[in-house]
């Protein structure tokens, strides 16, 4: 990479923003990232000059906004190192992303007495959709039980998945702990089983390069607005004979071939997973993301990412009266902890009053922190545009916190 942390800061127009008369540091990442100026510009160039609809009209700004669309398409297809970008649907998010491969693939193919395999450790948009698939399908939800320190061991996996086992739905990177599961030797195991291994990559693909082949992923989920791209645009990739074998969820709009009065079939992938009038915009504008990460470089990001959220680990478990979640390394490129005797919306509080902005609560994990034995904890997430400055900052504000509420 040739341009400096300080470069890529300057990309960002809402860095310069000072909260309550302090520099604003970003930490909550992991909740959504901040967009660069491309980004912006990006979205705004769409809305300004090419705006129509897409896949309907043959007038030039129809056909500029569909050309536009599908370029995005081909880049996140490239990006995640996908066969075709036939394989590509764009949703809302990852949230919805899960809950398409559920309905459209689970209950179609999951049958009583099918086990599903999960982890305590995942977030409420990896669980909740398989436990209301098992309960639609009367299927069987296990867990994969952690490791002390948070960790997967391959020998557990070995334990919970067998011949009956259908789905095995884990994320990459766990967005409380740091948590880098072993991906693709669990995707072995499910396959050796005949299971399909959805992958949550809302905290991964951000943050690492993702081959879906290395994967060994069947479908992989992940959100726009976690890799510097707009909200409400999201990733579902699948193997094409999987995608073509599910039935849609949304009907209307451009996802059919034929219509009568009676019946109506279906069109061709990705339109059959795509109904109704898409984010257009989204969609542009996490193409724009690809291409600012792409240009960076994903190897330089991951490197960066692990190595401060490894930093922060450290420097968090030094300070007395700090608790700090999760394996010290490799990890992912955040870190959640609690300061003794003080709630955790409490120390955010003190913390945006230092123009610090860190995320408090149960992080959509609630068994999770169950298994943690806390109801919350305070969390700092890291990204392109963060430094051990702003880890500095992290350690100072705590101990602040501290003195004040002692």
């Amino acid at each position: 990479m040739t341009r400096t942390l300080v470069d890529i800061r300057q990309d960002f127009p809402i860095l310069t923003r000072e909260i309550h008369g302090h520099r604003l540091v970003y930490l909550d990442s992991a909740a959504t990232s901040q967009k660069p100026e491309s980004v912006i510009q990006a979205i705004d160039h769409y809305y300004r000059h090419s705006n129509a609809n897409v896949l309907r009209s043959v007038h030039t700004l129809a056909e500029e906004a569909t050309t536009l669309y599908e370029d995005a398409r081909r880049k996140v297809a490239r990006f995640i190192g996908a066969k075709t970008s036939q394989e590509v649907i764009f949703t809302r998010g990852t949230t919805e992303s899960l809950n398409v491969v559920a309905r459209g693939w689970g209950d179609k193919f999951v049958q009583p007495g099918d086990e599903i395999v999960v982890s305590p450790m995942e977030h409420h948009s990896n669980l909740i959709p398989w436990q209301q698939l098992a309960q639609r399908r009367q299927a069987v939800l296990r867990f994969v039980e952690l490791n002390g320190d948070g960790t997967i061991a391959l020998d557990e996996v070995r334990r919970v998945i067998n011949a009956k086992t259908k789905i095995v739905a884990l994320s990459r990177i766990s967005n409380v702990l740091g948590t880098i599961n072993p991906i693709a030797e669990i995707s072995a195991l499910a396959h050796q089983q005949g299971a399909v291994m959805v992958v949550d990559g809302a905290q991964s693909v951000p943050h690492e390069p993702t081959d879906v082949k290395r994967l060994g992923a069947d479908f992989l989920a992940f959100s726009g607005h976690k890799m510097l791209g707009p909200t409400g645009i999201g990733v579902l990739w699948g193997r094409r004979e999987l995608l073509d074998a599910m039935d849609p969820v949304l009907f209307g709009g451009e996802m059919i071939a034929y219509v009568d009065r009676e019946t109506a079939t279906w069109a061709e992938l990705p339109a059959k997973l795509e109904g109704g009038t898409p984010n257009i915009a989204g969609a542009i504008g996490l193409g724009a993301a690809v291409d600012y990460l792409t240009a960076i470089g994903m190897d330089v990001v991951a490197a960066h990412g692990q190595a401060l959220g490894e930093l922060a680990y450290q420097r968090l478990k030094a300070v007395g009266g700090v608790t700090v979640y999760g394996p010290p390394a490799p990890r992912g490129a955040l870190v959640a902890f609690n300061l003794e005797g003080i709630h955790p919306h409490d120390v955010a509080q003190v913390f945006d009053s230092n123009g610090v902005a860190i995320r408090a609560g149960h992080h959509c994990a609630q068994p999770l922190l169950a298994w943690l034995g806390v109801g919350s904890t305070a969390r700092a997430s890291f990204y392109v545009y963060n430094t051990e400055a702003d880890i500095d900052t992290l350690v100072e504000v705590i101990g602040e916190t501290q003195r004040y509420f002692r």
